[in-house]
């Protein structure tokens, strides 16, 4: 569910999971945690100077595959344990991109909903289409997105960040551009992986000692963004009452794989 490989100066991994719309299991999220871990080690070694991230199929990432909570609750477990390992995961994750030494450049095409658009803020340049949707559409499934709030708030600022976060609706390509959750719009879902291959041999270009050093200052500048409080609070609510009532409605619109990340209007 996760490919990775070395072209050239870059390390590319890829959410490979298109047939699901690249949905986020534990499994996915753990196995993307051990690929950004081995182009870590290779930039250290100076086998790789740049990190490129992006998905397979029609779009960059759904979100969570929340049909396995339904699979957990049908079993009479309630849901809340897949929950809880898929928000932890996705904060690992996006502490795992963010505290590594190489520039990470994103191509977010087609759609980046939820735990996706959580992704984006790992990013230190992000690539999307006009047409993407991209936001976080989960508050209405009575699952709160804090999780991606501490980096959110990093990239666009607070004021956009609690839009953002508050609003389950989404926004697209040019309007992320506008607000600074992207950094870079392309007109077809077709041209954002050129795109973002483009920037990130840029990035390889640049002298490999000053753009870590540049990143290291910048982690401490941020300090400790990654204090998990943004992770406790959406772990708080899993298995309450809110997320009980309203996620199997979902399931129960939406048909047998229940709901991802991604409103109706995405798919």
């Amino acid at each position: 569910m996760i490919r990775a490989e070395f072209r050239g100066p870059l390390a590319v991994i890829t959410l490979a999971r298109g047939e699901k719309r690249n949905a986020l299991t534990p499994e996915m999220l753990g196995s993307l945690e051990s690929a950004i871990a081995q182009a870590s080690a290779a930039g250290r070694e100076g086998r790789t100077r740049a990190l490129l991230l992006t998905g397979e199929g029609p779009v960059f990432c759904a979100g969570f595959d929340l049909s396995l909570c339904r699979e957990e609750a049908e079993a009479g477990g309630g849901g809340a344990t897949v929950l809880r390992s898929l928000l932890t995961g996705l904060s690992q994750a996006v502490a795992a991109l963010r505290e590594q030494p190489l520039p990470v450049v994103i191509a977010a095409h087609g759609a980046a909903l939820a735990g996706g658009c959580a992704l984006l803020g790992a990013g230190d340049l992000v690539v999307t289409d006009a047409g993407a949707k991209l936001g976080y559409p989960v508050v209405r499934l009575g699952i709160s997105p804090a999780v991606s709030a501490p980096w959110l708030r990093l990239k666009v600022g607070d004021g956009p960040a609690r839009a953002r976060l508050l609003d389950p609706g989404v926004i697209d390509g040019r309007e992320a551009l506008r607000v600074g959750l992207v950094s870079r719009c392309v007109e077809q879902p077709a041209e954002v992986l050129p795109a973002a291959m483009e920037e990130a041999v840029a990035l390889a270009s640049k002298p490999p000692g000053a753009v870590r050093a540049l990143r290291g200052w910048i982690g401490e500048v941020e300090g400790e963004v990654r204090s998990w409080a943004g992770l406790r609070a959406s772990l708080s609510l899993t298995g309450g009452e809110e997320e009980r009532r309203m996620l199997p409605a979902a399931w129960a619109a939406r048909g047998p794989d229940g709901p991802s990340g991604a409103p109706r209007g995405a798919r």
